[in-house]
């Protein structure tokens, strides 16, 4: 059985943060528990930090080899002054350097057939700097990979992807690429 946290609780947003925010909770309890409580419960007062702790360590294994801030920001800004051609070609290499094996495509639907360990998904990226994308780009890309019998398809964009296209892609297990994950496929060497 998975457990799913809720997507707005504190824990799951202190995952979100940078670890060392889920740390300043930890200090504050410690501080409060010292400045507050009296000396023979402090003890038990500094055990509360102990779960804001965990979330800590697990946001800073999450974080580990993920790009800053600044470093995404400005390698979306680079993207979204490439070329299609070459911003093709970037994502290709990405992909290949992540161990796949890469086949262009001439569809419209998918960009590219990315294989691995025998599964295979689809990649559409052409839109990539549209302002703003619907569910028709996904319906497209869905149709495209029942055709082709594939596993999974990842869809890639700068702009906003619209709600009623955000819970299509859910529904359909469409992944919608994040920021981050794009900017680490374009970084990674």
């Amino acid at each position: 059985m998975k457990f799913k946290m809720a997507e707005n609780s504190i824990f799951a947003i202190l995952l979100r943060k940078p670890w060392w925010v889920s740390m300043l909770v930890v200090g504050a309890f410690f501080l409060l528990s010292g400045a507050l409580l009296p000396k023979e419960y402090v003890p038990f007062g500094v055990m509360g930090s102990l779960p804001f702790l965990v979330i800590a360590v697990m946001a800073a294994w999450r974080q580990q080899g993920q790009p800053s801030g600044a470093q995404v920001s400005e390698s979306l800004a680079q993207a979204a002054s490439l070329s299609w051609r070459d911003f093709s070609a970037r994502v290709e290499q990405g992909y290949a350097r992540q161990g796949y094996t890469v086949e262009k495509l001439n569809g419209t639907a998918a960009d590219f057939q990315l294989s691995k360990a025998g599964q295979v998904t689809l990649v559409s990226c052409k839109r990539w700097k549209a302002a703003n994308h619907g569910v028709d780009g996904l319906k497209a890309l869905l149709v495209a990979k029942e055709a082709q019998e594939a596993r999974g398809c990842t869809y890639i964009a700068l702009g906003l992807v619209s709600d009623s296209a955000r819970q299509f892609a859910k529904a359909e297990g469409i992944h919608l690429m994040p920021e981050t994950e794009l900017a680490k496929l374009l970084l990674s060497k």
